[in-house]
């Protein structure tokens, strides 16, 4: 099956990134939110991400512009009728989710393909919600989708060979690296990194170290490019929090207990950089300040 025509549903941080690197690679783009504002936002993360790929000359103003002109915002549903991919980037709540691909089910044309970039719901639960479980499929974008090169792409139980083949060939269009991996809670790259982020938040929980000092051993003891508790910010401490917890239920295991400090912190309303204060406090423009 070619692709011509990709869907975006969600304009947030992801969302915009993957109508972003779609358009880049020539897709013609729908995305799709809930409110004006938010189509609004989500555009202008996407002029400023490409202005800067403008000014370091990584692309050519006709690159540029014709990016842009390829992604047109929707606040309906219906715009995704014959759409070949649909991608869903909504918030990590598999009932938020579940809206999401039953309405999915109902306006995409038949032969169209559903995927979700969830970072840690399992894909045969979410696709249980469509009745298209062949043509569902994980696509798990890195943060920030412009410059991160990994796509995590996770086959369900019943996602079909063609279905596969078509996503991967897509993600290297986009210029990505698509690695596969199988259908488990948080799949590798959550179920290995978010449980580090979480041991960090325990570690200043139990009054072991200050966020300064548990994030300076781990760049410079670890060479780790940003501290645990940074990232932490970065990702949203409430989406730590829900695939700490989709971890925990998942496997039924201790291990994977979310931080009381992680619960306290995101019931508080500190969500990292999106609210301006988590383990660190930020500007209006998501810098952290000193």
């Amino acid at each position: 099956m070619e692709v011509k025509k990709i869907g975006v549903v969600g304009a947030g941080q992801m969302g915009s990134g993957i109508a972003q690197v779609a358009a880049q690679a020539g897709f013609e783009v729908v995305l799709r939110d809930v409110e004006e504002r938010f189509l609004e936002r989500g555009l202008a993360a996407i002029r400023r991400s490409l202005g800067k790929f403008l000014e370091k000359g990584k692309i050519t103003q006709e690159e540029h512009d014709a990016a842009l002109g390829r992604i047109k915002t929707t606040l309906s549903f219906k715009d995704f009728a014959d759409c070949d991919l649909v991608v869903e980037a909504v918030v990590e709540d598999e009932a938020v989710k579940a809206e999401v691909f039953q309405e999915l089910d109902r306006v995409v044309k038949p032969e169209g393909i559903l995927a979700s970039n969830t970072s840690s719901i399992p894909i045969t639960k979410l696709a249980s919600y469509t009745g298209r479980p062949e043509k569902f499929i994980g696509m798990h974008f890195m943060n920030p989708v412009p410059l991160m090169v990994l796509v995590e792409v996770i086959r369900g139980h019943r996602t079909s060979d063609e279905t596969t083949e078509t996503v991967l060939e897509v993600a290297r269009r986009m210029k990505k690296t698509p690695v596969e991996v199988h259908d488990y809670p948080g799949f590798v790259s959550n179920r290995v990194l978010i449980p580090m982020l979480n041991e960090a938040i325990q570690a200043v929980h139990e009054g072991v170290a200050t966020p300064e000092a548990v994030d300076a051993v781990m760049r410079l003891g670890m060479n780790h490019p940003m501290g645990p508790l940074e990232l932490a910010d970065f990702i949203g401490l409430d989406t730590v929090l829900a695939i700490m917890e989709v971890l925990y239920q998942g496997f039924s295991d201790s291990k994977y207990r979310p931080s009381p400090l992680l619960k306290k912190m995101v019931q508080a309303g500190l969500l990292g950089r999106k609210s301006g204060e988590g383990f660190y406090k930020y500007d209006e423009k998501g810098r952290k300040i000193s």
